[in-house]
């Protein structure tokens, strides 16, 4: 489970454009094509979501490297901010994957970004380290989805919503080797599943494995289809018309959010430490 949530904004920016033929599953106009422009309600959302990253971060730093003793953030009111901040991200991926043009680059893109992540908090914070971290699972998540796009394009979005969004509940507890919720554990799954890196990055979590940012493809990745399936639906019914809804400094935020995100944690971590050598 991730303890910070870090950049899922990173992996695309909100442009219209033809990935693909329409098929018989989708009514001819419903996919987005070159045509359309920035859709800005996009930017607006992924630049709030944005600030509320920061502001978690800012909590976090406070409270875990500088000793801050604020409970409320170890139990449900932090658990609720945090999982509201990833949940939007990766949702607002999946949706965004049709409007990218180059699916591969991005995915490549951004599988790079973790991995480098993870190399530097090796080297670097090894007490702090990141092992398939957001990045890591959003870059594999947009390369898996290219060669299961042409399947998934079959299935009607309303039923590939509520299945994606059913089996991304059935595999909430896969990590602590539970298939089910928490409240309702349907079936304890086979300790032998869950040994080695491979299988941590799956989703079976080796007892070993330790993370400060950990997203498995299982369950994550049914929640990014989730936001697919939710795309084409938008589509569908012609709503991208409304997707225009403009607050232009959160815009602005959202359109810079590579720049932010890189620079937002050692600026905070900057002020707070020259603030506590002051004070």
């Amino acid at each position: 489970m991730l303890h910070c949530p870090v950049a899922c904004f990173l992996i695309y920016h909100p442009l219209g454009g033809i990935l693909m033929p329409t098929s018989a599953a989708e009514p001819a106009g419903a996919l987005p094509t070159a045509a359309h422009p920035r859709y800005p309600f996009l930017d607006l959302l992924r630049g709030a979501t944005l600030l509320s990253m920061v502001a978690y971060h800012a909590v976090w730093d406070l409270v875990f490297v500088f000793g801050a003793n604020w409970p409320w953030f170890w139990g449900t009111p932090g658990f609720l901010w945090q999982q509201s901040i990833c949940w939007v991200f990766i949702l607002l991926s999946g949706f965004c994957w049709p409007l990218g043009h180059h699916p591969l680059r991005h995915g490549l893109l951004v599988l790079g970004a973790g991995v480098l992540v993870s190399v530097s908090t090796l080297l670097f914070m090894p007490q702090s380290r990141v092992l398939f971290g957001i990045l890591t699972f959003l870059g594999a998540a947009t390369l898996l989805l290219i060669p299961l796009e042409p399947l998934l394009r079959k299935i009607h979005p309303y039923a590939g919503l509520a299945g994606a969004f059913m089996l991304f509940m059935l595999l909430r507890n896969v990590n602590d080797g539970i298939l089910g919720t928490s409240l309702l554990p349907l079936l304890q799954l086979p300790q032998a599943l869950y040994h080695g890196y491979v299988a941590s990055f799956l989703g079976f979590t080796d007892p070993y494995f330790f993370s400060t940012d950990y997203f498995s493809l299982l369950p994550w990745f049914f929640l990014f289809l989730c936001g697919y399936f939710g795309n084409r639906i938008i589509w569908r019914h012609g709503l991208q018309k409304h997707l225009t809804c403009r607050v232009p400094w959160l815009g602005f935020l959202g359109r810079h959010s590579l720049l932010l995100y890189l620079l937002h944690q050692p600026v905070l971590y900057a002020c707070f430490l020259l603030a506590d050598t002051l004070l």
